[in-house]
């Protein structure tokens, strides 16, 4: 095979990724058994705590030095069905941030502890498993069945910790959104299986298998298009963004903190199935993709600079860092490539730290709407500055994480379309920090418009909420002034895509000989 594996026996005494699956389903298991909130709290920090742990042994375990495929696991059931996982540098990074931010809401339910119940904390743990399932399915179809069964716990969420008032249409404007989205992938996941003309093997859903054989498939532009749209929609990428404002205006805070993860999928989608899959095709279109993110950039943006919610707010700044995150997929170099993957990292933490002083000041005050706030700064000091921290973070600002993955997404953008698209980008950013800093001002500097209530309610909740702000802003800050670390655990997974594409055009294709394409360093320049 093209694509390096090893498996999980090579490095480890038992399959960790299966078993980072796994927990978090037993523990919903007791939980929906048992059915009492007490004993959900408990063992809803044991299983996220005990997967935190895996996590970070996932991490020591993962060799940033290896390209290719890693803790492989392989089963198969049918001649041509398997179950198949395994982390790369693309997905390792996603594991720790999904366990993290699960843990991130369940201290933030101590705080808010009567909005919690048994059935919250089991659909939660189901949606940690799903996304940890997801991101390391190397099987097309498995990886469809994950992001089906997503739909069932962001429902779930929605109607027993929704805040809004028309729920149901939230809900029905995800499902009629996301099943067309869920259609097209399955059938574009269908049509690369099928569609090998020429080759001698059976059907398969494996990505290693497709990705070997890509030079044998038909209807490239057809699966292109499928898989591009339906990943559009989950992304989510202009035009196709209209369910996301809704379902953040009517969802829970708790629940689109980690549904900030799975926002990711459709990137890390992008990455995984198109870019290596269907790549000749993928780069006839770039210019038209590039098009759409320029303009989902400053539609986002704008609409946003013009919300008093401050959750439609962030719903529109998430469709604007999107159309930047594609743009840097679409430079088809290791740079632009680096900087979207450590981007939408950044991004799903510091959108969670914001989401969650959103939710701690909505307790307070009963209200998402920022004219109403103000005069939050002085009693809410931890809130504030987790917000503006994370705000910082969003705005790419000098000694966060965002300013070195954006560097790199501006440095590959002008390699490949010149720098008048990487001025659109930067004038997009410095619309990002106008709406951020203005609902800062807005929140927590103007004068009070109306009686902060504390949560005389819960005494513990003003000992905890520090514990939030001091958690997120120590891993912004921490990454923020040490990021080659993190950048070295994604760096290998774009020159794979390159080598491979490479060695593919060698074969089938009259190439410059193999010491020329040996000589160019990967993302240096544009894409043949």
């Amino acid at each position: 095979m093209v694509t390096n594996i090893t498996f999980w026996s090579e490095s480890v005494v038992f399959p960790l990724l299966t078993t980072l699956t796994i927990v978090p389903l037993a523990a919903m298991s007791a939980i929906l058994f048992l059915r009492s909130t007490t004993v959900a709290l408990g063992l809803g920090f044991a299983g996220t705590l005990l997967n935190l742990f895996l996590s970070f042994y996932l991490l020591s375990v993962f060799d940033p030095d290896k390209a290719g495929i890693q803790l492989a696991e392989q089963k198969h059931f049918l001649s041509f069905m398997n179950y198949s996982v395994g982390v790369d540098g693309l997905s390792v990074l996603f594991i720790p941030l999904t366990a993290i931010l699960v843990l991130l809401i369940l201290v933030y339910k101590l705080i808010t502890r009567q909005d919690t119940d048994w059935k919250f904390i089991a659909c939660l743990l189901g949606y940690e498993a799903i996304l940890i399932g997801a991101f390391s399915a190397l099987n097309v179809m498995q990886f469809w069945f994950w992001t089906l069964l997503e739909l069932l716990p962001v429902i779930l969420l929605t109607r027993y910790a929704g805040t809004g008032q028309n729920k149901r249409w939230a809900i029905t404007c995800l499902v009629r959104y996301w099943s067309w989205g869920l259609l097209m992938t399955l059938f574009g996941f269908l049509l690369l299986s099928f569609g090998l003309v020429g080759s001698e093997a059976i059907p398969s859903f494996d990505w290693s298998t497709l990705k070997q054989n890509k030079v044998l498939l038909q209807n490239g532009t057809l699966i292109f298009i499928l898989l591009f749209c339906g990943f559009a929609i989950r992304m989510p990428l202009f035009p196709l963004h209209g369910w996301l404002p809704v379902l953040a205006e009517q969802g829970s805070v708790a629940s689109a903190t980690v549904f900030l993860v799975g926002l990711k999928l459709g990137i890390y989608a992008t990455i995984r199935f198109i870019l290596p899959l269907v790549t000749e095709v993928a780069e006839h279109w770039a210019g038209f993709v590039v098009v759409l993110g320029l303009i989902g950039i400053f539609y986002g943006a704008l609409l946003a600079l013009m919300q008093i919610n401050i959750r439609r707010l962030l719903a529109f700044a998430v469709i604007s860092h999107t159309g930047m995150l594609v743009i840097g997929i679409f430079c088809f170099n290791a740079h632009g490539l680096n900087g979207s993957i450590f981007l939408s990292l950044v991004y799903g933490l510091a959108s969670a730290g914001m989401l969650l002083s959103i939710g701690l000041i909505y307790k307070r005050t009963r209200t998402a709407f920022t004219p109403r706030l103000g005069g939050l700064f002085d009693s809410n000091i931890s809130v504030a500055l987790l917000f503006f921290m994370a705000a910082l973070s969003t705005m790419v600002m000098p000694g966060t994480p965002g300013f070195d993955a954006a560097h790199l997404l501006i440095e590959g953008t002008i390699d490949e379309y010149g720098w008048l698209t990487a001025i659109f980008i930067l004038v997009g950013n410095v619309l990002a920090a106008a709406f951020l800093l203005l609902a800062f001002q807005q929140m927590f500097m103007t004068r009070a418009k109306r009686v902060i209530q504390q949560p005389s309610n819960n005494p513990y909740a003003a000992k905890i909420e520090p514990v939030i702000a001091v958690m997120i802003c120590s891993l912004l800050i921490g990454i923020g002034f040490n990021t080659q670390p993190w950048l070295h655990y994604i760096e290998k997974a774009p020159n794979a895509i390159y080598e491979h594409n490479h060695k593919q055009e060698e074969k089938h294709v009259n190439s410059p000989p193999l010491s020329l394409i040996d000589g160019r360093a990967i993302g240096n320049g544009k894409h043949d």
